[in-house]
């Protein structure tokens, strides 16, 4: 059955180093929740908190209704996947996933009943006799997977699972892990710095720096209604504009900067209607990717200021790398977000 994970006041400091700052957080039952932010911010610290492996200095942690902030690791009924599958080399895939069960001295008939289940749900039922070294590391991740479900714990906890694997498995397992995840009923705590591997498989998640949590929410929410300046550039990419930069429509007397994602720029003459906003100006620079070509287009304000954005063209037509050329472009004023400065 999914629980509730509550993260309550919680702050730990290592030496003068302020790695948590009172940080509050509730996940909700059968929630994939990703922990997010470049290093350092906090986010593995905080993770290894809910797994019991740091005793926080204040705060409470509550697993299903649990208060379990003094209770060790192997009394919480986590699972734990790192991002080295830290298998056994010389056990079979089955001998590894139940490896957790004989330590519970779980019977030998449930045990076989349980490894055979686990392996079936990350696809692997057909290899339990090889050893992890006939694995890809993907089939690796899976087995790793298998052994966190197998104990049936009560939620399951992921750090960097997929940092070693190369970019197409990533995207393979991070599929995966969604599907094995609610196939199971669990809640997840994940922790990453790919942004991409977020935004596709939360539930919701939480940016952090420093730290503290700067922003909760679903990747729609974080990704198009960022709180701040540094949200709007950790998640993707984003154009800042001076406030004034289209006039009166955003007051340039508030502390404000203006986010404008790449792709919400857009190549032609804008349709008529006081939403669509018009830039004039010039592209000095593309770069060509497949399916979008990078564009930089230098553009003047309605207040004077020159400004380079950076501009997502898909799947265009003409490439011309190097030449300067006019341009305009326009943009719908839902997809220009007021920030603090």
């Amino acid at each position: 059955m999914a629980v509730s994970i509550s993260i309550q006041n919680l702050s730990k400091s290592f030496g003068a180093t302020r790695a948590l700052d009172r940080v509050s957080l509730e996940i909700a039952p059968g929630e994939l929740f990703f922990l997010l932010g470049p290093s350092g911010c906090g986010k593995t610290t905080l993770l290894r908190h809910i797994a019991g492996f740091y005793r926080p200095d204040e705060g409470r942690i509550l697993i299903g209704g649990d208060d379990v902030t003094d209770t060790p690791p192997h009394r919480r009924d986590t699972g734990m996947v790192f991002q080295s599958y830290a298998l056994w080399p010389h056990m079979t895939l089955a001998q590894n996933v139940a490896f957790g069960l004989e330590m519970r001295r779980v019977p030998a008939a449930e045990l076989k009943r349980r490894v055979h289940e686990a392996l079936d749900t990350v696809k692997m039922a057909a290899r339990a006799d090889s050893k992890p070294n006939q694995l890809s590391g993907g089939q690796q991740q899976r087995i790793a997977l298998a052994r966190a479900l197998v104990v049936q714990p009560r939620c399951l906890l992921l750090d960097e699972p997929l940092s070693n694997l190369d970019a197409k498995l990533r995207l393979e397992m991070r599929i995966e892990i969604r599907r094995i995840c609610k196939q199971a009923g669990l809640t997840a705590v994940y922790v990453t710095h790919d942004q991409k591997e977020a935004l596709s498989i939360a539930d919701r998640l939480a940016i952090m720096r420093d730290g503290v949590l700067e922003q909760i929410g679903t990747p729609l929410e974080v990704y198009r209604q960022p709180r701040n300046a540094f949200v709007a550039s950790f998640i993707g990419e984003t154009n800042f504009l001076p406030p004034g930069f289209f006039g009166a429509a955003y007051d340039p007397g508030q502390a404000t900067k203006l986010s404008v994602r790449p792709e919400a720029v857009h190549l032609g003459t804008p349709p008529a209607g006081p939403e669509f906003l018009r830039l004039d100006g010039e592209i000095h620079g593309t770069v060509y990717l497949g399916e979008t070509a990078q564009h930089q287009m230098d553009a003047a304000g309605a207040d004077g200021a020159r400004t380079t954005l950076t501009v997502f063209e898909l799947n265009p037509e003409i490439l011309a790398r190097d030449e300067a050329r006019p341009a305009t472009a326009w943009i719908h004023a839902r997809d220009v977000v007021a920030l603090p400065q």
